[in-house]
């Protein structure tokens, strides 16, 4: 009975659904527009830091606002190793070693502040974020005497490719932790993490290792969408806007289930998209007020809201069968 639960509900057709989609992203550069591409691609780069920051922020609860910073750094090593002059090395080591570089900062941060609960934690790593930022230009005005980067242009069919392998493996590894111990011990924490910590779970050792895997795809991320700018500054590649970004998405999308924040990263990518290209002087403001509402009438996100909806249109059928029978 489980087997069968199992093979027709929790996997078979969230598995077609998954198949199909990924068929029609692969397929995209074959029927799709230039535009489409390019746009599927920032799409998918948001999905992929919103999916990254509910890796960790969401099971346990820690509101980081590191994104910027992780996401820069690999922007940072594609200028570094992918200079307009000409590749020092390819495309994919350099995407492998901005995900590692990323992680290892994630590494190093997270022994030694997540430590810290609450504002105090989001806090120091938002300060993360303009530290690097200040870091950034110190070094290019003092050390290089230099203003930005020009990165290796990249055919744009290679960035949308490689985004959506990033994309892929990361949906794998979000889907294989969540149904892991190693999952639900993220989630123990979240919910008390001192008695998780009584039960023998190494609380600081789970939480660091999270921080690192998610702040990976973020560094990946950032490497091949800096092929894509072609020109990269310390404002450019730690803006802060990216570290906000996915937690409006993921909030806006919900993060009960694993699609949650996918959807609300392609909603929200996709309308700043249209309000940035359509509403140039009022996009900003069009979109606050979308957040605003987003967040005071959808506590539960968009997936929240389908599935009250959903269990709303149960009771009206169980409740019509019911009088029906009662009339038989």
């Amino acid at each position: 009975m489980n087997i069968t639960r199992f093979t027709s509900k929790g996997f078979l057709i969230p598995g077609l659904i998954s198949l199909v989609i990924l068929i029609a992203l692969v397929t995209l550069p074959f029927y799709g527009s230039l535009y489409n591409v390019i746009m599927v691609t920032s799409i998918l780069m948001y999905i992929i830091l919103t999916v990254s920051w509910v890796l960790f922020s969401g099971p346990t609860g820690y509101m980081s606002l590191a994104t910027a910073a992780f996401f820069g750094i690999g922007i940072y090593a594609s200028a570094i190793f992918l200079p307009n002059t000409g590749a020092i090395l390819p495309l994919l080591v350099v995407v492998v070693i901005g995900g590692l570089v990323s992680s290892l900062v994630a590494l190093g941060v997270g022994a030694l502040t997540l430590r810290l609960r609450g504002i105090y934690f989001a806090i120091f790593t938002f300060g993360l974020v303009v530290l690097i930022l200040e870091l950034g230009n110190w070094w290019e005005h003092t050390v290089t005497h230099t203003r930005g980067r020009f990165v290796m242009l990249v055919d744009n069919d290679v960035i949308f490719y490689i985004m959506l392998a990033i994309f892929v493996l990361l949906m794998l590894t979000t889907y294989l932790i969540r149904r892991s111990k190693f999952g639900l011990a993220m989630r123990s924490i979240g919910e008390n993490e001192e008695a998780a910590a009584h039960i023998g779970v190494n609380v600081t050792m789970v939480k660091v290792i999270t921080f690192a895997i998610s702040a990976f795809f973020m560094g990946a991320a950032g490497v091949i969408w800096a092929t894509k700018l072609t020109y990269v500054d310390p404002y450019v590649a730690f803006n802060p806007l990216f570290s906000f970004m996915p937690v409006l998405m993921a909030i806006f999308g919900g993060m009960g289930q694993i699609y949650g924040p996918v959807i609300g990263a392609v909603i929200f990518a996709y309308l700043q998209e249209k309000l940035q290209t359509e509403f140039p002087y009022y996009y900003m403001l069009i979109f606050g007020f979308v957040l605003v509402a987003a967040i005071l009438y959808l506590p539960d996100g968009l997936i929240g809201l389908i599935q009250k909806l959903w269990r709303l249109i149960r009771r009206w059928r169980k409740g019509g069968a019911a009088k029906q029978d009662a009339n038989t």
